[in-house]
């Protein structure tokens, strides 16, 4: 199993998980570009998005709503970015489907280009806190 979040979805690598179902998983990205940051991934294997079936793509994308509210609603951001990349030349590090829901806070602006790398309690903290608000 070389894919890195397929290892973090079967739990044989740390993550900071805020959401699981049958099919999904939600984790805080380990270099977060502002405090929050969650990845929404598929529990099973694609590489792209378009070698997903289409109820597999919108069963996907509905539970991003939900997800980006707790994350709002608990750390006091006032907006979000979504992004979804397909191929390395469209900067995607890891070649599993995920979506990124990015909070955006007033204070800051939509920064892109900026990660933190922040601690394991850290990040630990912050998933407990966001799992209270889903």
């Amino acid at each position: 199993m070389d894919c890195i979040f397929c290892q973090i979805i079967s739990k044989n690598r740390e993550g900071h998980f805020v959401y699981e179902d049958a099919n999904h998983v939600a984790f805080l990205d380990k270099y977060p570009i502002d405090k929050g940051h969650v990845l929404v991934v598929p529990k099973n294997h694609h590489e792209k998005i378009t070698d997903m079936s289409e109820d597999s793509v919108g069963k996907l994308f509905s539970i991003i709503p939900r997800i980006a509210k707790a994350i709002m609603n608990s750390t006091g951001a006032v907006a979000f970015s979504l992004a979804q990349n397909n191929g390395r030349e469209a900067k995607q590090i890891i070649p599993h489907v995920h979506v990124h829901i990015i909070p955006r806070y007033a204070e800051i602006g939509a920064v892109w280009t900026k990660r933190t790398i922040p601690s394991s309690q850290e990040l630990d903290e912050l998933s407990t806190l966001i799992k209270k608000h889903i």
